[in-house]
């Protein structure tokens, strides 16, 4: 599944005053923390590698899926508008899923959720390559795969940090993940249209081994834990329903301050940095650069946001990532003002660039939410970190459209570029506002 992770146990719904968490970004590191890690030292974990070797298999089956997938309702109904929806369907379940199942993350053992995930993919996947399937449920079964993602990924989130520490290995591990996904969009969609142009149903069977090779290296790879509230010594599960729990769980992550503005600290600028990606296919037409131009423009974002990240994680340690997360997070957006002057090819590509730089604001930000979120709690909390970035995104997309139905495309980039920085601006302020002074625990409420 993809990136962009105990039972319950509570009787009752989740308390609105939070347990004591781990120490916030800033304090002493515990015993046998390492303060400075490389990416080098990830992968010297043993129960890393299988992880990263599941993420290749399933992130790259999802994206060459999704192109396969839309060649094939196009050939089957030769409409734009449904072709393009099979791309769609697989970000809007993020909310559902995210929102209504995310207790599963800390409920069950997270290795059974991550296989049992896979296998359901799997299967989706698999169901689409019968002959003479609808239209209708291969839609359907594209939305549930996607219901299923952000269960997956928060638990993988939550179990990186069983297996690599809460401390930087942790953040390189997580960034370790993001790359992959960004690779597997520059490679995935160039190897997905080769593929699908020569079978899509080929290529959808592909995805499905790709699921199922990824649920077996999770399976014999990775060592078998507790539930997470289980460890934690709360009550027996099944007293609480699943989304009763994950609602309680969501509420309490909203109301919470700190949390509430790392929360939105990971979603908003992204909402906006997606606005040139969204219109590119727009922006290449006025510029009359044709599917070329709209290809080498498309990468702009992904390898800055590769090279980026690669420098923050190699260069900078903890508190160097930390300094730069507020200025990052600002400015990522200020590239796209540039828009105004209605750049040539030459100038809008590296524009593009250096949007994806923004990317590096997260490394810095990882830590801080890491440290904010109890470990008990932490499975749910990154699934609806997770969701609520995918669908904001959905949304960011859907709002830069909208506009460029009233001014030129160049125009409605600029504009979302302005609002994006100052929308950042406030949020930033918000999280320097709530961030802890010494406490072991969330008090700023």
């Amino acid at each position: 599944m993809s990136d962009t992770t105990a039972p319950d146990g509570t009787a009752a719904p989740v308390p609105a005053a939070l347990p004591s968490g781990p120490a916030p970004a800033g304090a002493a590191a515990p015993a046998g923390a390492d303060p400075r890690a490389r990416y080098a030292d990830v992968f010297r974990v043993r129960e890393f590698r299988f992880v990263f070797a599941a993420h290749v298999m399933s992130i790259t089956g999802e994206v060459v899926a999704a192109i396969a997938l839309t060649v094939l309702v196009y050939d089957r109904t030769g409409s734009p508008l449904l072709s393009a929806l099979t791309l769609g369907v697989g970000l809007l379940p993020y909310l559902v899923g995210g929102t209504l199942l995310s207790s599963i993350a800390d409920r069950l053992p997270a290795r059974r959720v991550l296989v049992t995930c896979d296998l359901l993919a799997a299967v989706c996947f698999a169901v689409m390559v019968l002959p003479g399937m609808p239209v209708a449920v291969l839609l359907a079964l594209r939305c549930v795969a996607g219901v299923i993602s952000p269960v997956f990924t928060g638990t993988r989130i939550a179990t990186l940090a069983d297996i690599l520490g809460t401390g930087d290995r942790f953040v390189l591990g997580r960034s370790v993940i993001r790359l992959t996904a960004q690779a597997a969009q520059l490679v995935g969609f160039a190897l997905g249209g080769l593929l699908a142009a020569f079978s899509p149903r080929a290529t959808l069977t592909l995805t499905a081994l790709g699921m199922l090779g990824s649920a077996l290296v999770l399976r014999f790879g990775t060592r078998a834990r507790p539930a997470r509230t289980a460890a934690a010594g709360r009550a027996a599960p099944g007293r609480t329903s699943t989304v009763g729990a994950s609602l309680a769980a969501a509420g309490t992550f909203l109301r919470d301050r700190r949390i509430r503005a790392l929360l939105l600290l990971t979603w908003i600028p992204p909402t906006f940095v997606v606005a040139p990606e969204a219109l590119a296919a727009a922006y290449a037409d006025e510029l009359g650069i044709g599917a070329l131009g709209l290809g080498l423009l498309m990468t702009g974002m992904p390898i800055g946001a590769v090279t980026s990240e690669i420098l923050a994680g190699s260069l900078l340690g903890p508190r160097g990532r930390e300094r730069i997360v507020f200025p990052v997070a600002v400015l990522c957006t200020v590239p796209a003002i540039g828009f105004v002057t209605h750049p040539s090819f030459g100038w809008a590509l590296p524009l593009l660039v250096l949007t994806g730089f923004g990317i590096s604001y997260s490394l810095g930000l990882d830590q801080w939410f890491v440290a904010a979120v109890p470990e008990e709690m932490r499975g749910r909390a990154m699934t609806l970190q997770t969701a609520g970035l995918m669908t904001l995104q959905g949304v960011g997309m859907a709002g830069a459209g909208a506009v460029a139905e009233f001014v030129p495309v160049h125009v409605a980039v600029a504009a979302v570029g302005v609002t994006g920085s100052l929308c950042s601006l406030l949020v930033c302020l918000e999280v320097r506002r709530t961030r802890p002074k010494g406490e072991t625990g969330l008090t700023a409420k």
